[in-house]
């Protein structure tokens, strides 16, 4: 049993609050150990240290920022399973998911190891007479980052990286749910040789969250989760002056065009259904079939590759994916394919009575991969997200028809469309009103050093995450106009470039 405390100016802090919530190994479906849920005061606490900090970190060059940004990187190279590890006792995805996780994390502190570069401004001489003009991007001070379970390495370094990287101090609320590898970053980064207090990290739950939104000395705010709360987390930074990016839930659709090669479509879109079990903002959770035709091949294609899953404990090497996050999650799940049944989709393959034959995992939260066809529009289960290995099949006449489902969705974050012809692949990607879209590609999660983020009911911003975007947000602009020339008398009119 281990018990996760906060870190706080480069240590680990005892909670004081005496509130505690239970961490779980999903794969047995028993406790693990705690973690603490912060009061009020400690989260001041921690805001409190980070301003303090940031009063010489916002001094410090970015080429020294970058310099020991550098050696985070190496150790974040140096132990990847270390931290998949953890990843995958607390969360439940399997150790190879885990580790890519961490290496698309450690792609966003790769690109903040450019800071010298990107947080270049913009310089004009002589714009007039002797006048010159020249722009800086400077940090903003504190700023939150609020993440989820279901990444509790990627998400965050996208913010701490490039937040760090501007010059900011972060205070950081990680899921309450996986906590372990939150700790081991903080760690990581006090070897690698950022000053106590760049980072700092509150674990905790709705307290937490209102502290962070409200608190004076938060200048930004980022999170990513569900759509309410992302809501929620974006209203409130408003109401309190504060910067936020807040990414919310997912609905994406995979549209299956006749000319599609349906082998390969169908393996894209059996990892991206059923990969991490479902949990995944990115995941494929609707597969559009333009025919008939296309749609009877494709889950003929797919029902024995979705029979050969092979499904168990987080740390098998060999699985396809492991268990959910929690019992209630489990639950939850299975109500919606309860909901998709009884709302008229055809089950074609019920995930509902597995059973994990190794009696040591006879408790964890496992639920055998689902195949729904004949969905529509109209249904519950199609309009909310599922987050779970379950995989629904529309049926539709043409390429507009397909397009207006994905459009006049609520969710708008990623979509992706499996065909030969460009010019349908041109004509969706163009037109579909998503903020994240794949050609043959199932899950079109950006790089680094482009942009992540969805439209509508998925994300609520002023930028998105990482890349250029991400640079934007976590700094502001100052803009210097200077004449060295003497003998200017008083000047009553507006200046102008004359």
């Amino acid at each position: 049993m281990e018990n996760f405390d906060h870190f706080i100016d480069g240590k680990i802090v005892k909670s004081t609050s005496g509130n505690r919530q239970d961490v779980f190994n999903p794969s047995l479906g028993a406790v693990s150990g705690s973690v603490a849920l912060a009061s009020i005061s400690e989260v001041d606490a921690a805001v409190e240290n980070a301003k303090n900090t940031w009063e010489t970190w916002r001094h410090t060059s970015p080429l020294a920022r970058a310099r020991i940004m550098n050696k985070f990187l190496n150790i974040l190279n140096e132990r990847k399973r270390e931290l998949a590890e953890l990843i995958s006792l607390q969360h439940g995805k399997t150790i190879l998911d885990a580790e890519g996780e961490v290496v698309r994390g450690i792609e966003s502190v790769e690109f903040a190891c450019a800071a010298p570069h990107i947080l270049k401004g913009e310089f004009t001489d002589n714009v007039s007479t002797a006048m010159d003009m020249y722009s800086m991007r400077k940090p903003l001070g504190v700023t939150a980052a609020i993440t989820p379970f279901n990444f509790p390495v990627m998400v965050p370094l996208w913010m701490i990286a490039l937040s760090t990287a501007a010059g900011n101090c972060v205070v950081w609320k990680p899921s309450e749910r996986d906590p372990a590898a939150p700790q081991r970053i903080a760690e990581y980064m006090i070897e690698a040789g950022f000053p106590a207090g760049v980072l700092n990290i509150v674990n905790g739950d709705k307290v937490s969250v209102d502290r962070l939104t409200e608190h004076p000395d938060i200048q930004a705010v980022s999170f990513v989760g569900s759509t309410p709360i992302a809501k929620y987390v974006y209203d409130r930074s408003h109401q309190h002056n504060k910067r936020c990016q807040a990414m919310g839930g997912a609905k994406n659709h995979m549209v299956i065009m006749p000319d599609a090669d349906i082998e390969n479509t169908a393996n894209a879109l059996l990892g991206a259904a059923y990969g991490s079990a479902g949990e995944r903002c990115m995941a494929i959770s609707v597969g559009v079939c333009v025919g008939e035709g296309t749609a009877d091949k494709l889950i003929a294609a797919l029902k024995p590759k979705i029979a050969a899953l092979k499904i168990n404990h987080s740390l098998d090497e060999k699985a396809d994916y492991g268990p959910l996050v929690t019992k209630q999650h489990l639950e939850k799940v299975i109500g919606y394919i309860d909901m998709a049944e009884k709302e008229g989709g055809d089950i074609i393959i019920d995930g509902r009575g597995f059973k994990m034959q190794d009696a040591k995992y006879a408790d964890g939260y496992f639920l055998g991969p689902t195949l729904i066809d004949n969905v529509t529009a109209n249904m519950v289960s199609y309009k909310e997200e599922i987050f779970g290995p379950t995989l629904q099949i529309m049926r539709v006449d043409n390429l507009e028809q397909a397009m207006a489902l994905v459009t006049d969705h609520e969710y708008g974050n990623g979509c992706s469309i499996f065909t030969e012809n460009g010019a349908a692949a041109r004509q969706f990607s163009d037109n579909v009103e998503v903020g994240m879209v794949g050609v043959n590609v199932p899950i079109p999660v950006p790089m680094a050093f482009h942009t992540f983020g969805g439209w509508k009911n998925s994300a609520f911003n002023e930028h998105n995450q990482h890349g250029m975007e991400g640079i934007r947000f976590y700094t502001k602009v100052k803009t210097v106009t200077t004449r060295w020339k003497g003998g200017v008398g008083a000047e009553f009119s507006i200046p102008t470039l004359s």
